[in-house]
């Protein structure tokens, strides 16, 4: 279960992510204005805006794979300051190639792992709480908070574009 969260759902979120990126980027250029007008854009004024909500989503993705598996030394360092569409699609593009280089086996120990960060003051989540509570609710979080900014902002996104494809079975 660790490895299909957090490896192939995460790797299939932040894709349809991107997908929905090329919809904002093409719905700029038909109403010809700068995406960086989007790429600005927040739903609230103390919300951070859509370039933020991607990076977070790309880092809460790979460190939950980093910190669950013990290897956070490899986590590909971003240093927020991606200003363009282009720069942003490369940092998911990165965050989907390093999730790629996990296997099944690196999540063997996940679920009693003890997970901590800085800013938990010496607390701590078990892997599994952690997983549970912490990673996935955050990537869902700035994955759908990115995609309302988008559709806020007049972009034809829709559900269908949120989940992407669906593994149905006839």
């Amino acid at each position: 279960m660790f490895y299909d969260l957090t490896v192939v759902q995460n790797s299939k979120m932040l894709q349809n992510l991107s997908a929905i990126l090329d919809k904002a980027a093409a719905f700029a250029d038909s109403k010809k204005f700068d995406v960086t007008v989007l790429l600005n854009a927040r739903l609230a004024p103390d919300q951070f805006n859509l370039t933020r909500q991607i990076q977070i989503a790309c880092d809460s993705a790979k460190l939950g794979a980093a910190r669950l598996t013990g290897k956070v030394d490899s986590a590909p360092k971003h240093a927020d300051d991606e200003t363009t569409l282009a720069d942003l699609q490369q940092r998911i593009r990165d965050t989907v190639d390093y999730l790629a280089t996990f296997s099944e086996a690196d999540f063997n120990t996940a679920a009693t792992q003890h997970i901590t960060q800085p800013r938990w003051e010496g607390k701590y989540l078990h892997g599994y709480e952690f997983l549970i509570q912490h990673v996935m609710p955050n990537v869902y979080f700035h994955i759908t908070t990115a995609y309302a900014i988008l559709r806020h902002n007049g972009v034809d996104v829709g559900k269908k574009d949120y989940l992407g494809a669906m593994p149905y079975k006839v």
